[in-house]
């Protein structure tokens, strides 16, 4: 048997390829829209694709399943129920799919979503004892699927978390301790709200450390499994209704267009939005007028899913030698309108003083002798709930990131605003927003709360 995971760290997400190799047949399971890197993995093994399975429809990422399905002529496979506006294979509960001595079993988990799936995999047809199940959202490592996701689309977190306790006390539980687990989020994923790092385990394990697999009572595990959860970002209801429907195929290896300073004015003049991917200290020493503040290195793709619409035209502008990466990374998202990049950024904005402006960013020293001022700023705190019941700075306003968009109008616009998380990417990425969005005096804390905290008083707890 060949059994690889693939992981992606800026969305936390983990696809899966397993073959035979003495049949030489293989299944991808939750793939990605770049799909490169199944190709060449299965190439490199001897491998061709015959199927791709998704655990359910995911909301936080477009998935590969059309790419893949074009490149190779593999079949579509969903759990019961599923519907969608592509040829799909139901896959019922209990089905098992021969991949030669390699076997796949279904296992129907719903309560992440109502078509949810988990697959087992076994080493030979004959073997009782799986070598892993591949748990999708339904069970993670240290966590399980949330619920909530779809109270938008018709279906209550109520309804759903009762269907993942059955799934995660009795069918998932149910399989022996020496069952590896693999899922298909890590620790960062806003699919759940206590993820590991780890990106593997065993039933054993999470049945002696996984809180919700616990023994208890419906009532007590679906009071646990829907507290505390974070805001889930707007791209989400998005992305599970685009991956039931036939969309554009998307090509990861279409060169990005240079755009020069006309182009650019162009785009924008035409509502394209400026994505800015250098790092919070680069963006603040310069930065094109209006430009929206995301750096690379870190959850880049989540956080534009949170602060960009889906409709935004997008003008790149990015570290050196990464704009196709930052453009692959906005399609996993389906944010796919890139009309291009700016090249050579630094030089671009020396050429172009006119067209540029600085962010302000206050160290906690400055901030405390603002607060203390006439003219005191507004201090937005962009952190979760969770941070937040940690600790926060007195007075501040709690909005999470996730929730900016849609509460902007809380902010007055001629109040000096100051923004926070906890280490100062956030901040930096709020700031940005409220700047585009017409506030005129925004600057971030520097460090965020955690620097706030070594050199201030004990903020409320």
């Amino acid at each position: 048997m060949y059994f690889t995971q693939h992981y992606l760290d800026c969305l936390s997400q983990a696809s899966y390829l397993i073959g035979d190799e003495t049949t030489g047949q293989a299944v991808v399971v939750d793939p990605r829209r770049d799909i490169a890197e199944y190709l060449s993995d299965a190439a490199d093994h001897g491998l061709h694709i015959i199927g791709l399975i998704n655990t359910h429809f995911h909301a936080d990422f477009l998935s590969g399943h059309l790419e893949l399905a074009q490149a190779t002529g593999a079949w579509i496979g969903y759990g019961p129920g599923a519907e969608a506006e592509f040829e799909i294979r139901s896959l019922a509960d209990g089905e098992r799919i021969d991949l030669g001595e390699v076997t796949l079993e279904i296992l129907h988990t719903p309560g992440h979503t109502p078509e949810s799936i988990s697959v087992l995999v076994y080493e030979r047809s004959e073997d009782e004892v799986a070598y892993g199940v591949l748990t999708g959202d339904a069970l993670f490592i240290g966590d399980v699927g949330r619920p909530d996701l779809l109270a938008s689309i018709g279906v209550t977190a109520d309804e759903l978390s009762r269907q993942l306790y059955d799934s995660i006390q009795h069918t998932l539980m149910g399989l022996p301790d020496a069952v590896r687990v693999f899922p298909t989020h890590g620790a960062g994923s806003a699919c759940g709200k206590n993820l590991s790092t780890e990106k593997q385990s065993t039933v054993g394990e999470q049945r002696r450390f996984n809180y919700a697999c616990q023994p208890m009572s419906e009532a007590d595990f679906v009071a646990l499994v829907t507290a505390g959860q974070p805001p889930a970002p707007e791209y989400f209801v998005y992305d599970a209704i685009l991956n039931r429907k036939v969309r554009a195929v998307y090509d990861a290896e279409q060169p990005l267009a240079a755009l020069d300073a006309a182009a650019m004015r162009t785009a924008i003049a035409d509502g394209a939005v400026v994505v800015d991917a250098r790092e919070a200290e680069d963006f603040a020493a310069g930065h094109l007028t209006g430009a929206m503040n995301v750096p690379a290195d870190g959850r880049f793709a989540e956080t534009a899913g949170m602060v960009l619409q889906p409709a935004d035209g997008i003008v790149v502008m990015a570290p050196e030698g990464r704009a196709q990466e930052v453009a692959v990374r906005l399609a996993r998202i389906g944010f796919d309108r890139v009309t291009g990049y700016v090249p050579e950024v630094e030089a671009f904005l020396s050429a172009h003083p006119e067209l540029t402006s600085r962010a302000s960013r206050l160290t906690p020293r400055r901030l405390a002798e603002a607060l203390t001022s006439s003219n005191a700023p507004l201090l937005i705190d962009v952190r979760n709930g969770a941070e937040r019941d940690a600790g926060f700075i007195p007075g501040s306003l709690h909005i999470p990131l996730a929730q900016l968009h849609r509460r902007i109008l809380e902010i007055p616009v001629d109040r000096p605003a100051v923004t926070y998380c906890a280490g100062g990417w956030r901040s930096s990425v709020a700031a940005s927003m409220l700047r585009r969005q017409g506030c005129t005096d925004v600057s971030d804390l520097l460090g965020g709360f955690a620097a706030w905290t070594t050199t201030q008083q004990p903020a409320n707890a």
